[in-house]
């Protein structure tokens, strides 16, 4: 999972970055700071994993990881290739889904491109740069296809047609993920990794302690989008702070503060939902896995993910639920209690599956 952060200058999307992974990465009060991307795989963290190793005394254990890939600031007129614009926006078009971070706090010292904090605002400006920045890449495709569909194939005249709908959709300035693909044609176009196509959340930035100014700034986000929009408030510094504590001190701070999880789970949650992945898990001598997987896929796809061998030679999956498999305390009394499944190539993975793959080659 590769997660794209986004967002005006000096809104924070470095202070969170830092915080989601411990990077490092170089924060400053002025913009542009950020010239190459940050980049930060971190682990997904499941104290289950541990207890699934020591099970099947594994060697080491994997857990699946998220990578967040962080931008410069984008101003307006970036799809023109204003403060390097364009060569930012290459950077997430590989991304799996945007971060979008919208400043909804006061801070004499750190400025504001626009001089005025206004997150709703801010949004439009880079949603607008994003549209742009596709409708430039689409035409380009535009002019290769239409050049092709002079030889009349079919599947070419397809392409022409919905690329031909989606333009004015974007001239609209309605973000592609808005439109309405008939069945088949956003295949059509996944090759094309549109920014705005993407699946998308907004982060607003607040202030440490509710100053009312961020409550009102939230508030005003929710009501403007919250309909369509996940939109995770996060105090990208109170976040450097915990990140700062070690392990076990994180949970108590954020118990006195009457927090759940940190931004870093609240997010991958998110991402998760926003990108309808499950999780399921293997293990054996060698090494217990966490592995992430669309919501829907067969034993057989789940197979792929690890390896094409494990599809080549397919015979069938051994299901149980992980936490059942944890209680009984190993795979033989799972079995002798009738708890394992023994499933074909179609069945569709569950949340938190454990599956041993049998194959032949």
């Amino acid at each position: 999972m590769k997660l794209g952060i986004i967002g005006l200058p000096n809104v924070g999307k470095s202070t969170l970055f830092n915080a989601l992974t411990n990077a490092n990465a170089n924060v400053a009060n002025y913009p542009f700071c950020t010239i190459e991307p940050n980049i930060g795989v971190v682990p997904i963290r499941d104290d289950r994993l541990p207890v699934l190793a020591n099970l099947f005394q594994s060697e080491k254990t994997v857990p699946a990881t998220v990578e967040f890939v962080d931008i410069a600031g984008l101003v307006e007129g970036a799809s023109q290739g204003e403060g390097l614009g364009n060569r930012f926006l290459s950077h997430i078009r590989e991304v799996d889904a945007l971060l979008h971070v919208v400043r909804c706090f006061e801070e004499n010292d750190i400025a504001h491109v626009k001089n005025k904090i206004d997150a709703i605002a801010d949004y439009r400006t880079v949603e607008t740069e994003l549209i742009l920045a596709d409708i430039e890449h689409l035409e380009r495709r535009h002019e290769k296809v239409a050049r092709a569909a002079k030889a009349n194939t079919p599947e070419i005249l397809d392409e022409l047609e919905v690329i031909e709908r989606l333009l004015e959709h974007l001239n609209d300035g309605r973000p592609a993920r808005d439109f309405i693909f008939d069945s088949g044609e956003y295949d059509v176009l996944r090759h094309i990794s549109l920014l705005t196509i993407k699946p998308e959340m907004i982060v607003a930035n607040v202030a440490e302690s509710d100053d009312g100014f961020s409550e009102h700034c939230l508030n005003a986000l929710i009501d403007a989008f919250n309909s369509k929009k996940v939109i995770i408030p996060i105090s990208s510094r109170l976040e450097s702070e915990i990140a700062e504590l070690p392990a076990e001190e994180q949970a108590l701070f954020l118990d006195e503060l009457g927090l759940e999880c940190g931004g870093l789970t609240r997010v991958i949650r998110c991402a998760y939902e926003l990108l309808g992945l499950l999780s399921f898990f293997t293990a054996n001598k060698k090494e217990a896995h966490a592995w992430a997987i669309h919501r829907g896929s067969s034993a057989f796809d789940a197979a792929g993910i690890i390896h094409t061998d494990f599809q080549r030679g397919f015979i069938r999956a051994e299901v149980i639920p992980l936490d059942v498999l944890l209680e009984q305390g190993s795979l033989v009394a799972a079995r002798e209690k009738g708890l394992v499944r023994s499933e074909g190539k179609s069945y569709v993975v569950r949340e938190d599956d454990f599956i041993l793959f049998r194959f032949n080659l």
